[in-house]
């Protein structure tokens, strides 16, 4: 294992990776650095899949548990701050999401793994910004699942230090009504789609879906009409409507319950509806020994999570996941990121101790 205090050294480890630019699809160089450190401990066997870069350990231990962590940032559309470490605070691109959640892995991989009680997997993927079917972490699950296979999991997404175990679920489909063109100045002659549409339109912005606890943990539904497309000529009827709907669904709910649910809502005249994101939900699963220890940690700082990260990808392979990492969530992809020292030490020192539980 490595020599010396890493909580001493978190902040300049964070701002190294700060310094190295990743935007989205453009991670060679941060994946390079990472793998160069995680080389260098003798205990850790390192793969590197494109930019994709997975660590084990090996003694034989009594279960397995993953820490997961993304290399890219979003583009910088905002001039965001310059890399730097300004007292407390490391502040630049990616400070928040996440490249303190990133130092806090490479730390417990160098320092804290080979003691851990668990043998353990850490998987620094790329282009999880760029949308769930480009990301390094789907192609992982889809050609190497046997390199993400674990007991639990916790993925360093920023979380402000709280737990957030599980994940909502997002499907969005896409409905097409259909009509038969004619010109507006006879527009008998015609079925206007549009005017098939509304009926669907108005029951879904009248639909709330109810909220669902589980473990203690609630855990809200929305749906919403996301994009509607039609006509184009003014001189015609539209023969045909889209409509673009999302639902985020609580995590005790299937994909096919709420499938039935959204084409109730849409009715026979949307006809065949398109999935066309298909983002499964996670469980909390805190009755499982590592996320409870999570939990427990936690001072009771524990909350459902809103939105879906890879938890809900974890999920699907069988492995009860959490999101916990340094960093304020509201700062994400802003430009005026930053972690300080003490939130990338807490999040260090309670996560070694759920490793060495």
């Amino acid at each position: 294992p490595a020599t010396g205090d890493p909580v001493a050294t978190l902040g300049e480890l964070a701002l190294r990776l700060v310094g190295i630019p990743s935007e989205s699809g453009c991670e060679a160089a941060i994946a390079d650095f990472v793998e160069e450190r995680l080389r260098k401990p003798d205990h850790l066997e390192v793969i590197r899949l494109g930019n994709c870069v997975v660590a084990r350990s090996d003694h034989g231990r009594a279960g397995r548990v993953l820490l997961a962590g993304h290399l890219d940032t979003v583009p910088a559309t905002v001039p965001p701050q310059p890399a730097a470490l300004d007292g407390d605070e490391v502040t630049g691109r990616g400070a928040v999401d996440m490249k303190g959640g990133l130092a806090v892995m490479l730390a417990l991989a160098e320092h804290a793994v080979a003691a851990a009680r668990y043998d353990c997997t850490l998987v620094f993927y790329d282009r999880e910004e760029s949308g769930s079917h480009l990301s390094g972490m789907h192609r992982l699950a889809r050609d190497h699942a046997e390199l993400l296979r674990a007991d639990a999991a916790v993925l360093l997404e920023p979380t402000g230090g709280w737990v957030e175990p599980g994940c909502q679920g997002s499907l969005r489909v896409r409905a097409s009504f259909a009509g038969r063109a004619a010109h507006t100045a006879r527009p008998w002659q015609g079925l206007n789609a549009v005017e098939r549409a509304l009926p669907a339109l108005a029951r879904c912005a009248g639909h709330r879906p109810e909220a669902v606890t589980l473990d203690g943990l609630r855990y809200p539904q929305a749906l919403q009409v996301v994009g509607v497309e039609a006509g184009g000529d003014s001189n015609v009827v539209p023969d045909r409507c889209v409509v673009h709907v999302n639902t985020r669904y609580a995590p005790n709910r299937s994909r096919e319950e709420v499938l039935a649910e959204l084409g109730a809502l849409l009715g026979p005249e949307a006809g065949e509806l398109v999935v066309t994101l298909d983002s499964p939900a996670a469980h909390p699963s805190l009755e499982h020994p590592v996320l409870h220890r999570l939990s427990t940690l936690a001072d009771g700082k524990v909350r459902p999570k809103l939105g879906w990260t890879d938890v809900g990808r974890l999920a699907q392979l069988g492995i009860p996941a959490a999101n916990y990492g340094p960093g304020d969530p509201e700062l994400a992809h802003g430009p005026a990121e930053r972690v300080s020292r003490r939130e990338l030490s807490e999040a260090y020192d309670l996560l070694k101790q759920v490793l060495s539980a």
